[in-house]
């Protein structure tokens, strides 16, 4: 039994490995294909009334799509955590070509989100149908479903460890002690295989193991910067959105869906005209702002940062299906560097506004998520930096325990509108 579970492991590391890529592929031939070449590129180029249609025709579409599906509007991650607590898979092949094909269209189109559901919910699937290849005992099918979305994840993330410790907290964390040599044997090849096509974020500018006292005091003044942050995000989506929502419900109920239709579609067609950086997933902004050594404007930073505010809110009102991971990171990202640079510009200091970049993104990621380890490992695998690490995880604490007590975040809710 223990070396059929090794080899089911392998295949379906290797198996989730490429699917993952594909899927990544697939969004990005999609979004080249809707905006004639790469957006940052080509929108500028593009009539204006173009930049509102995709979007909104995209998010009518995926509307549909819910509609006829309703397992297709759910995230992956919490999906997955439900099929181990009931010992099935909850999900079926069809709802789950249906999910990947609507979070493919959100994504391309302009959307706030991130991947990690549906990567979850495809390592998931082929680690189910693995289990009945193999004709595995019922009892086996938790341990395989766990094994399948850490692989997905940690294909997606391109980071084998913060994917690890993603489903860790998320969906396995009930088969740590007896079972993680299999999920990390799964993630680590389906890492293996995404690492070849697919790009990681990755820290240039890491000291290295020495520690810098000076980025650790700033990073305790930088608590409270971040979470006014946090609580502006948490306000328009916890609180007037969600009025909003249960006021259309309440009169409209029917047209909910269209209203928020229109709603998204021409909130991301401001963004995509205003700013096409303030749109898609973030990945690439994340990217920029932790490893970009030239200045940049707070003019700039702030104009970012309130769109992709407004954008991940309205991304999730409007069901765009995805993640936040990566989204919640840009917006930390955005907080961090502009704070070091608000106080270069009114203090005199000589901050570099990168470390802050990168200690905003994954505390902003781990206080909305609930996931401080997650958050403390992928400061540690992004930057290997004991300055960035340390001061991420005195931060992540810190301000979790702020924002609760005027918030109660529920992972469930994350990634959905209050219906």
């Amino acid at each position: 039994m223990i070396l059929k579970l090794f080899i089911a492991t392998i295949l379906t590391g290797i198996i989730s490995g490429f699917f993952i890529v594909f899927y990544a592929f697939l969004i990005e031939f999609f979004k080249t294909l809707f905006f004639m070449g790469d957006p940052f590129k080509t929108i500028a180029t593009l009539p204006t009334w173009y930049l509102y249609a995709v979007p909104t025709i995209a998010i009518f579409i995926v509307n549909y799509i819910v509609s006829q599906d309703k397992n297709a509007r759910e995230y992956g991650v919490n999906e997955i955590a439900q099929s181990i607590i009931e010992n099935k898979m909850t999900i079926s092949l069809h709802s789950l070509f249906l999910k990947i094909f609507a979070s493919t269209l959100s994504l391309a189109s302009g959307f706030n989100v991130g991947t990690e559901g549906p990567s979850a919910s495809i390592g998931a699937m082929i680690a189910y149908h693995i289990h009945r290849v193999f004709k595995f005992p019922i009892m086996l099918v938790k341990v395989m479903i766990s094994i399948g979305a850490s692989s997905g994840i940690a294909a997606i993330f391109v980071s084998p460890i913060t994917g690890i410790s993603f489903a860790v907290e998320t969906i396995a964390h009930q088969f740590v002690k007896q079972y993680v040599g299999y999920l990390i044997l799964a993630s680590l090849l389906a890492f293996g295989i995404s690492v070849n096509f697919l790009v990681p974020i990755i820290f240039f500018h890491s000291n290295g193991k020495s520690l810098d006292y000076t980025y650790l005091i700033f990073s305790i003044l930088f608590i409270p910067f971040i979470t006014i942050f946090i609580y502006i995000y948490l306000f328009l989506k916890k609180r007037l959105l969600n009025l909003i929502n249960i006021e259309i419900i309440h009169n409209f109920p029917k047209y909910r869906n269209i209203f928020f239709s229109f709603i998204g579609g021409g909130v991301i067609g401001t963004i995509l005209l205003i700013e096409p950086h303030g749109a898609f997933s973030g990945h690439k902004l994340v990217e920029f702002l932790i490893n970009n050594s030239s200045h940049i404007s707070l003019i700039t930073i702030f104009v970012l940062l309130f769109l992709r505010i407004i954008g991940t809110t309205f991304s999730i009102y409007a069901n765009a299906v995805g993640g936040l991971f990566i989204p919640l990171m840009s917006i930390g990202a955005l907080v961090g560097y502009s704070y070091a640079e608000l106080l270069n510009l009114l203090l005199s200091f000589h901050l570099q506004p990168f470390f802050f970049a990168a200690i905003g993104a994954a505390v902003f990621m781990g206080v909305i998520m609930k996931l401080p380890l997650t958050a403390v490992i992928l400061a540690l695998e992004t930057s290997f930096d004991y300055s960035v690490v340390i001061s991420t995880g005195v931060v992540v604490v810190i301000v979790s325990y702020l924002v609760e007590l005027n918030f109660t975040i529920n992972p469930k809710d994350v990634t959905r509108a209050k219906a």
